[in-house]
Formats: structure tokens, C-alpha cells, sequence
């Protein structure tokens, strides 16, 4: 057997294997054998081009090897040690960062696809350049979108939308402008080969520069005119950019693995982006024209804002009320990310679980910056899967639930989504949590969450607020339930 064919070998268990991870990604009792198929097929699959690459290496053997343990050794480093440093809250804007890599990468093998051809003409080559300009293009989107999704994920840059003038029409124009620039591309492209002079790129490294730039700039204003109530799918839809534009550097090498895993996590980004959108009720098409959102932390007013004032509690007011109920509800959102409150949480539950209260969680399929995010931090602090149900299963229970606990979630618990047609988040699915008997939200204060949207919840006649950092006001609360009953 060749080593060309025992590598094609390879990459088809790599394949089966990545299928099989996603598969297992679906369900939480099966994510982590889903997480290590995956990592196995990673790993074959690195092996596998290690292999290929000597191969076909025109240079000597050691050469080569040295080069890619280079690489490798200095990927490794910096990947083990962002894993092992960044909090759970950084996660998010982790992911868009990485995303932008891989855009960054397809745009660099287009061209050095391009670049290093053959000059020839014919069908063959026709095809190959447009699979460089559509590369390149896909990738210099998911570079720069990524880059802008990034800064407003870390807060380095403003999670409002971005509001140019006639935007739509701008986007427009970029689109129409590359399919101008793919013509110019094409057209130098047959006459380069039937000059024996020419050199390597030619007339040709014209417009796909000038498209890289119109490229650039409009994955860049797409993102940027996303407001911060849409970042999930935001992540879901760079996710989904940066898998075809791994395709498309995979068909630019001829490498089958690279096409399939592109298409894989292509497709499954577009899927989770439709799920993410379905879940806010807006259309894809709505958030990639400009989604909505004020600065996070303001304090908006009008709008769906029930008159009147809120009513404060204390820790130990909710531990007495914990005490007396029956059935109770958590609602995490990321301010529980924020103040890494879900290991007491969890503390707390089990406590409350061992009185004989009825526990669970109800968790919106947008809550905090990407999605899942609700669903990891309460696998991290060893919460059981059955006890953590998402909006559709709880809605129903809440009118039955004693007392709701909102936890750093603000926008997935608005009522102004069903009770203002006027409100930015107007016929978003929420969770009802204002139906249960009691509910106590624990926030740092009356500030707006991140669509920058007032919520009426807090001055709602059954909502007490309990302020203060919410792991330090969880601990309380354990504390108070676990101190002895007095005389």
C-alpha cells in the first residue's frame, strides 16, 4: 500500500469519526465521548497530512520535519495554554477568535494557491480560480467578522449596532463588486498561461487583491452593524463561515478530509444559527441586516416599564422563602458566568434537593454569548442532566413553581417580548418565570442586560431583587440554609 493510499485510509475513519462526534455532541449525557471521538479524529487526521507532506516534500526529509514539528510544538504551546487560562465568561469571544484563524488561514492558501499554479489555461484551471476567489473571499469575511465579534464579545468594542447609512445598500454593493472583480479574475486569468513570460500571479493578483479588500470591509460592517442581543447567533454563524471556508481551502489543495470536515461544521453552523434565530423569533436574513440592541448597562427608559418602584430582599429573606417552598426553578443567565456562581448554585440546589424540594433549571436556548454556554457551566459544577430543561420542557411548570431564582439573566426572562409589540425583543420566546408565586432576581443592579432592553419583570408585585455579587449572595444563602434552626 502507498502512502498516498494508506493516508486517503485514514482520512475516511477521521471522517466517520468526526460524524460520530457531532453526533454525540447533541445530547449532554453523551458530549464528552462526542468531545474525544472528535479530538481521535483530529489526531489521525494530523498524523495522516504529517505523513502525506514528507511524502511529497521535495526537500530533505529531516527538513521538512523539523519545519512541521516547529509548527506543531508552537500551536500546541499556545493552544494548552489558552485552555488551561481562560475563564468561562472568555469563552465566547475564545471561539470568535479562533474562527478568525481560520478565515485568516483560507486566505492564505488561496493565495498561496494561486500564486504557485501552473500558468496554464483550460477548464481545469478556470475552476481552480474560482475556487481561489470564493477561498479567499469566505475567508477575508470570517477574518474580519470573527475579529469585530471578538471585540464585542470582550466588551473592547460597542455591542450596539453599528448604523450607517443605507447599510443594506453598501453590503449590496460590496457583493456586486466582488462578482465584477470574479469576472477581471477570470478574464486575466485565461490570457496569463499563453504568455511563456508571465509571471507567477500576473494581472490576475489585481483583483483578487482589490477583492480581499472589499472582502475585508464588508465582513467587518456585516458583524458590526450585529447588535449584542443577537450575538449568539452571531458565534453560530462565524462558526458556520469558517467551515466553508475550510471546504473551500480544501478543495484549493485537493484535500478530501478538509472538504468534508469544512462541509461538516459548515452545515452545522447554518443549522445552529436557523435554531438560534427560531429560538429569538427573528429571521436569519434580519440579523445579518442589522440587529437590535442599545449599550449594555444603561438604564432605559419608557417603553414596557411597569410604573412604580422595585422591591429589594436580602439573602436571608431567601433562604426563608427557599425553606417554605416545594417546587423551586433556577434560571441562569451570564451574569451567573460572570461572578463564576455555579459551583455554590449547585451547592445550593443539592441542599435544597435533600429538604425534599423539587429542583430544576430552565435554561433559554440563547443564554449568554453562545450557544449551550448555560448548559457547560452547569456540567462544569457536576449539576445532573436531568434536572437542567430547556425553555419549551419548563414554560408550563412555572404558574405550579413556588419560587424562581433569575440568576444573572435578564433579556431570556423579559415579558416585554410578549406584552409590548413596540419592545426591540417583541415576540421573542421567553421564559415565563413571572407566572410562578415568588421570583427573586440577582443582579449587580437596574442596569439593562446586554440587547440594552428594560426589563418590566423587576417591578413586577411578586419580583424581589436581591443586589450584590451573585456567588457571594448564593454563599449567603447556603450559609443561612445550613446554620441551625434557633429556639
Amino acid at each position: 500500500m502507498t502512502v498516498e493510499s494508506a493516508v486517503q485510509a485514514v482520512y475516511l475513519v477521521a471522517a466517520v469519526l468526526f460524524v460520530l462526534s457531532l453526533a454525540g455532541l447533541s445530547k449532554q449525557e453523551t458530549a464528552r465521548r462526542g468531545v474525544l471521538l472528535g479530538m481521535a479524529g483530529m489526531g489521525l487526521a494530523l498524523v495522516a497530512t504529517v505523513a502525506l507532506a514528507l511524502d511529497r516534500s521535495e526537500r530533505p526529509v529531516g527538513v521538512t520535519a523539523g519545519l512541521i514539528l516547529l509548527v506543531l510544538l508552537v500551536g500546541a504551546a499556545v493552544g494548552t495554554w489558552r485552555a488551561r487560562t481562560v475563564e468561562m465568561t472568555q469563552m465566547p469571544e475564545l471561539i470568535a477568535l479562533l474562527h478568525s484563524f481560520v478565515g485568516a488561514a483560507a486566505v492564505l492558501v488561496g493565495y498561496g494557491s494561486y500564486l504557485t499554479e501552473p500558468r496554464t489555461t483550460g477548464a481545469g484551471t478556470t475552476v481552480h480560480h474560482v475556487e481561489v476567489f470564493l477561498g479567499v473571499l469566505i475567508g477575508a469575511v470570517t477574518f474580519t467578522g470573527s475579529v469585530v465579534a471578538f471585540g464585542k464579545l470582550s466588551a473592547r468594542l460597542r455591542s450596539s449596532p453599528l448604523m450607517l447609512p443605507g447599510r443594506n445598500w453598501l453590503n449590496l454593493a460590496a457583493v456586486v463588486a466582488c462578482g465584477a472583480l470574479l469576472w477581471w479574475f477570470l478574464a486575466a486569468g485565461s490570457t496569463e498561461g499563453s504568455t511563456e513570460d508571465s509571471t507567477a500571479g500576473g494581472a490576475g493578483l489585481v483583483p483578487l487583491l482589490l477583492m480581499t479588500v472589499v472582502a475585508l470591509a464588508l465582513g467587518w460592517h456585516l458583524v458590526a452593524a450585529i447588535g449584542g442581543g443577537d450575538m449568539p447567533v452571531v458565534v453560530s454563524m462565524l462558526n458556520s463561515y469558517s467551515g466553508w471556508a475550510a471546504a473551500a481551502a480544501g478543495f484549493m489543495l485537493g484535500n478530501d478530509l478538509l472538504i468534508i470536515t469544512g462541509a461538516l461544521v459548515g452545515s452545522s453552523g447554518a443549522i445552529l444559527s436557523y435554531l438560534m434565530c427560531r429560538a429569538m423569533n427573528r429571521s436569519f436574513v434580519s440579523v445579518i441586516l442589522g440587529g437590535f440592541g442599545a449599550e449594555p448597562g444603561a438604564v432605559v427608559e419608557g417603553g414596557a416599564v411597569e410604573p412604580g418602584s422595585y422591591r429589594e430582599t436580602t439573602a436571608l429573606e431567601v433562604a426563608d422563602r427557599l425553606t417554605a417552598a416545594r417546587s423551586v426553578i433556577v434560571v441562569p443567565g451570564y451574569g451567573m458566568a460572570v461572578a463564576k456562581a455555579q459551583y455554590p448554585v449547585a451547592d445550593l440546589v443539592a441542599r435544597l434537593a435533600a429538604r425534599g424540594v423539587t429542583v430544576r433549571f430552565g435554561i433559554h436556548p440563547v443564554a449568554g454569548r453562545l450557544p449551550g454556554h448555560m448548559n457547560v457551566l452547569l456540567a462544569e459544577a457536576k449539576v445532573p442532566y436531568d434536572q437542567v430543561l430547556g425553555m419549551d420542557e419548563i414554560n408550563d411548570d412555572f404558574p405550579r413553581t413556588d419560587v424562581v431564582l433569575v440568576i444573572g439573566a435578564n433579556d431570556t426572562v423579559n415579558p416585554a417580548a410578549q406584552d409590548d409589540p413596540a419592545s426591540p425583543i417583541a415576540g421573542m420566546p421567553v421564559l415565563e418565570v413571572w407566572r410562578a408565586r415568588e421570583v427573586v432576581v440577582f443582579k449587580r443592579s437596574m442596569a439593562t442586560g446586554y440587547a440594552g432592553v428594560q426589563n418590566p419583570l423587576f417591578f413586577r408585585e411578586n419580583t424581589a431583587m436581591l443586589f450584590g455579587d451573585a456567588k457571594d449572595q448564593v454563599e449567603l444563602i447556603v450559609q443561612a440554609l445550613s446554620a441551625p434552626a434557633g429556639p
